[in-house]
């Protein structure tokens, strides 16, 4: 009858929204500043984390991370006012467009985010006709921040502490 809440820590979810919430994005690389476009931020962030950090010790507690992500997410988006239908609706196209980030991102087995442009210019710029210099600059960005996680400690990356400044 009611969802049962599980309690997790916020720490690396608040980090993450914070890190979409830079000016960067929008002042400079001129993306819409606007829920999805912070959602799709935190999943790349996110996403550059579990792929730097992930072996089979951690799988359980990425996964309580990955559920505790998603959960705030659904509670935003109730806070925005939807209703059930398209709260679930929107949950799982998020779900979708998650995993096929990941996917792609580990098919290729990419180097460089400037590999993966056209995945980029999908979600950030719909794919538009875009200012490539734009994109460009998005690419170094999260390979600045991919090259700063890979060096993290997982306890500071799960306690939200990624002081991470673009260069």
């Amino acid at each position: 009858m009611f969802a049962s809440y599980k309690k997790h820590s916020n720490k690396l979810y608040n980090k993450l929204v914070e890190l979409s919430r830079n000016k960067y994005f929008y002042n400079e690389l001129k993306l819409n500043d606007n829920f999805e476009t912070r959602v799709l931020l935190i999943f790349f962030h996110f996403i550059i984390i579990l792929r730097l950090k992930k072996s089979e010790k951690n799988k359980r507690t990425f996964q309580e991370s990955f559920d505790n992500i998603f959960q705030n997410i659904e509670i935003n988006i109730r806070e925005l006012g939807y209703g059930d239908t398209k709260v679930n609706n929107t949950m799982k196209n998020l779900n979708k467009i998650f995993y096929d980030i990941l996917y792609k991102l580990d098919k290729n087995d990419f180097s460089t985010f400037n590999e993966q442009s056209d995945l980029l210019n999908k979600y950030f710029y719909n794919n538009k006709k875009i200012n490539e210099q734009n994109n460009n600059k998005l690419a170094k960005y999260m390979d600045q921040f991919n090259d700063f996680c890979f060096d993290l400690n997982i306890d500071n990356v799960l306690n939200g502490s990624i002081e991470f400044k673009l260069k």
